[in-house]
């Protein structure tokens, strides 16, 4: 996994940093820096979570492997069904 941020259309929302605070920090104007572009793998999820969670999108994960990308959109799956399965299915 590698992991990458855009500064410029960051929000200062602090979300990232407080999810996983070894791989994100903040600079002294508050905004979005990235400490470890390849973190550990037991870190992988929470920085999913960090990305899906950014109000602007600004941080970006590429995985290794189609198998990481695969575990990536597992979640996004279950979700989606569920909201579904909320409204009567109706789209």
């Amino acid at each position: 996994m590698r992991v990458t941020a855009n500064s410029e259309t960051c929000a200062v929302s602090s979300l990232c940093v407080y999810r996983v605070p070894g791989v994100f920090d903040q600079d002294e104007d508050g905004l979005v820096l990235v400490l470890d572009d390849s973190p550990a793998e037991s870190l992988y999820e929470e920085i999913r979570r960090a990305a899906r969670g950014c109000p602007t999108k600004s941080i970006r994960v590429v995985e290794d492997s189609a198998a990481g990308e695969a575990a990536q959109a597992a979640p996004a799956a279950p979700a989606v069904e569920t909201a579904d399965a909320a409204t009567g299915g109706a789209a």
